[in-house]
C-alpha cells in the first residue's frame, strides 16, 4: 500500500499513486484568475471574484466601452463580444465542473477512478480546443492588454515549470515529456534525467536540480555555523562534565577508604596496636582521670607484663562458682522451673581494658576451655594446659592456620592475630579447637523458624543437645556436656544451661563477656535472688537477630580424624538448620 503525501490516501500501486496526484494535486485545479487562490470549488471561487476583485471587473467592463467608442463598434460586434464573454464565462465554468468532479473521484473505486481520468482528459481536450477557437475567431491574444491576458495567464508546466503559449502546447509538452508521470511512459522518450549527488532525489530539470542542491547546500552551512558557535560551550560542557566525574569518583573512594579503615577499626586491623597496647593506653587514662592510683598502675601493669610472657590468663575478670550456686538454686527456689539442664563446671571471664570491645570471641573461648580442663574426657587433649591469655591464643590460632586449618579464613586476616584488636568468630573458635583435637560441630541457624524473627528450633536444638530424655528426669540435672559457643552479628556468648518452665516455654543460661565480675560475683551468695538471674536468662523473644552460629563440643579426635578435619577445613561448610 502506497500513501500520498500531501492529502494521505491510500492506493494500492505506483501507477494509481502517479493517476492520484496528476488528478487531484496537478490538473485542471481552480485558480483566481486574478490572485492565484485555488484549493476552493467554483461557487466559492465566483463569490471570491465577485467580492474581492471588484475593480477588475469595473477596468474590463470599461474597456468594453472605450472599444465601442474608438473603434465604432456596433450593436452587433458588442453582441459578439459579449458572446465571446459569456461562452469564456462557460468554459471557467465548465473547467470548474470538471474539477469538481475529479474531486467526487477520489473517493471512488479503482475502475472508476480510471474511467473518470478518460473522461476528464478528453473533456480538458475539448474545453482547450474551445478556448483556442474563440481566441482566434475575437482575436483578443493579438491585442496587447487585452481582457484574456488579464484574466488567463500562459499555462505552466506543473512538473518541470515550463511556459507554452497556448493549451494544446502545454498538452503535448506533458504527454511527450512527462508521459512516465501519465502512466502511459512513451518508448521514445529520451528527456535526460538528473540524480541528486546528495539524496538521491531525480528530477527531470537541471535548474530544478540546482536548486534542489543549494537547498542541501544552505542547510549543511547553517549546521556548519551552529556547530562553530556551540563549539566552544561543547568543549566547555564537556570539561565541566569530566571534572564532575573526576570529582565522583574521588569522593567515592574517599568513601570507600573512610569505609575500609572503619571495619578495620571495627575489626581490629587497623595496625594501631592489639591487648598490650591497648591495656596500657586505657590503664593511663584512668589514671590521668583519677580513677586509678598510680601504685594500681604500676602493679597491674607488672601482672599483666608476666602474664603475656607465660601466656597464660592473669585471672583479674575470671569469675568461679557460679554453677554450683545455680545449682543450690534451682534445688531450693525456683518454683516456677519445672527442669533445668546445666552444664560442666564453667567460671565466668569478662573483657578488660585491653580488649574491650572486640575481645568476647577470645573471652568465650577461654570459658570453654575452662570447662574443657575440668572435664576428664579431654585431658589428653589439652595435656595440663591452663587458661591463655588473649594473645596466646591469638598465637595458637596462628599456629593453626600454620598447620593448614582454614585457609580462606586465615587469608581474610591476612594470617595474622598477633598485636591486632582483630575479632574472631565460630570459625576461629572451631579451628583452634579441632588443632587442638576437640571434636565440635558449626550449626548455622541461618534464618528465622517462628514468629516476630524468633529462633525457636534454636532452643530445641540446645534442649535435645543437653537432654535427649525430657520426661521423668529430676528438676535439675547437672549434664557432662560442656557449654556451647553462641555467635550472632557483632557479639558472642556462651550457653551454660537451658531452662524448661511449668508452661513449657524455654529459657536459655548465658554468659555474657560483657558482663562485669561485680555483677556475676552477686550470683555467688547464699541466697540468689531471682533479680540476680535476669542478667543470665534469655527467652525466645531476647535472641531474635537474624542469624545465629553455635560451636558444640562432641568429645575429643584421634589424631587421624583431626587430619581429615583439616582436609575438609580446606573449603568450609556449615550443617545449616533448617
Amino acid at each position: 500500500m502506497l500513501s500520498c503525501d500531501i492529502c494521505g490516501e491510500t492506493v494500492t500501486s505506483e501507477s494509481d499513486m502517479k493517476t492520484h496526484l496528476l488528478i487531484v494535486h496537478m490538473e485542471n485545479e481552480v485558480v483566481c484568475p486574478f490572485c492565484k487562490l485555488s484549493g476552493v470549488n467554483y461557487d466559492e471561487m465566483c463569490f471570491h471574484i465577485e467580492t474581492a476583485h471588484f475593480e477588475q471587473n469595473t477596468l474590463e467592463r470599461n474597456f468594453e466601452r472605450i472599444n465601442t467608442m474608438q473603434y465604432g463598434a456596433s450593436n452587433h460586434k458588442k453582441d459578439n463580444i459579449l458572446q465571446s464573454r459569456t461562452e469564456v464565462s462557460s468554459s471557467i465554468h465548465s473547467a470548474c465542473a470538471s474539477n469538481h468532479l475529479k474531486n467526487s473521484a477520489q473517493s471512488l473505486p479503482k475502475d472508476s477512478t480510471l474511467k473518470h481520468e478518460a473522461f476528464y482528459a478528453e473533456n480538458l481536450t475539448e474545453s482547450k480546443k474551445f478556448l483556442k477557437s474563440k481566441e482566434e475567431q475575437s482575436g483578443v491574444t493579438e491585442r496587447k492588454g487585452s481582457i484574456y491576458e488579464t484574466v488567463y495567464s500562459l499555462p505552466e508546466c506543473p512538473f518541470c515549470g515550463k511556459i507554452e503559449e497556448c493549451s494544446q502546447d502545454m498538452e503535448t509538452h506533458v504527454k511527450t515529456k512527462h508521459a512516465n508521470l501519465l502512466g502511459n511512459p512513451l518508448e521514445d522518450c529520451d528527456q535526460p534525467l538528473y540524480d541528486c549527488p546528495m539524496c538521491g532525489l531525480i528530477c527531470t530539470n537541471y535548474h530544478i536540480l540546482q536548486e534542489h542542491v543549494d537547498l542541501h547546500l544552505e542547510e549543511s552551512a547553517f549546521r556548519q555555523g551552529m556547530d562553530g558557535v556551540q563549539c566552544s560551550s561543547g568543549l566547555e560542557l564537556a570539561h565541566q562534565l569530566q571534572q564532575e566525574d573526576r570529582k565522583r569518583k574521588s569522593e567515592e573512594s574517599r568513601q570507600e577508604r573512610e569505609e575500609f579503615q572503619k571495619l578495620q577499626r571495627q575489626y581490629g586491623l587497623d595496625n594501631s596496636g592489639g591487648y598490650k597496647q591497648q591495656q596500657l593506653r586505657n590503664m593511663e587514662i584512668e589514671v590521668n582521670r583519677g580513677r586509678m592510683h598510680p601504685s594500681e598502675f604500676h602493679r597491674r601493669k607488672a601482672d599483666m607484663m608476666e602474664s603475656l610472657a607465660i601466656g597464660i590468663d592473669d585471672g583479674n575478670t575470671k569469675t568461679s562458682g557460679i554453677m554450683e550456686a545455680l545449682h543450690r538454686y534451682y534445688q531450693n527456689a525456683a518454683t516456677d522451673v519445672r527442669h533445668v539442664w546445666l552444664s560442666t563446671m564453667v567460671d565466668h571471664f569478662h573483657s578488660s581494658l585491653g580488649d574491650k570491645g572486640w575481645g568476647c570471641g577470645y573471652r568465650n573461648f577461654q570459658m570453654l576451655l575452662s570447662s574443657l580442663l575440668q572435664n576428664d574426657t579431654y585431658d589428653d587433649c589439652l595435656k595440663g594446659m591452663s587458661v591463655p591469655c588473649i594473645p596466646k591464643i591469638q598465637s595458637m590460632i596462628e599456629d593453626a592456620w600454620k598447620e593448614g586449618f582454614d585457609p580462606q579464613g586465615a587469608s581474610q586476616l591476612n594470617n595474622r592475630l598477633q598485636g591486632t584488636k582483630a575479632w574472631i568468630g565460630a570459625c576461629e573458635v572451631y579451628t583452634l579447637l579441632t588443632s587442638l583435637r576437640i571434636k565440635c560441630r558449626i550449626v548455622d541457624f541461618h534464618k528465622s523458624t517462628g514468629p516476630l524473627g524468633t529462633h525457636p528450633r534454636l532452643f530445641e536444638w540446645i534442649l535435645n543437645y543437653y537432654s535427649a530424655e525430657r520426661e521423668g528426669s529430676p528438676k535439675v540435672v547437672c549434664t557432662s556436656k560442656p557449654p556451647i559457643y553462641l555467635q550472632h552479628q557483632g557479639h558472642s556468648r556462651t550457653v551454660v544451661g537451658i531452662e524448661e518452665r511449668k508452661n513449657r516455654t524455654l529459657w536459655l543460661l548465658i554468659f555474657d563477656p560483657g558482663c562485669p565480675s561485680r555483677e556475676m560475683q552477686k550470683l555467688l551468695k547464699q541466697d540468689i535472688e531471682a533479680s540476680s538471674l535476669k542478667q543470665l536468662r534469655k527467652s525466645m523473644g531476647n535472641l531474635k537477630h537474624k542469624q545465629y552460629q553455635i560451636v558444640a563440643i562432641e568429645g575429643a579426635l584421634s589424631p587421624e580424624e583431626k587430619i581429615a578435619r583439616r582436609q575438609a577445613s580446606q573449603v568450609f561448610t556449615a550443617e545449616k538448620i533448617p
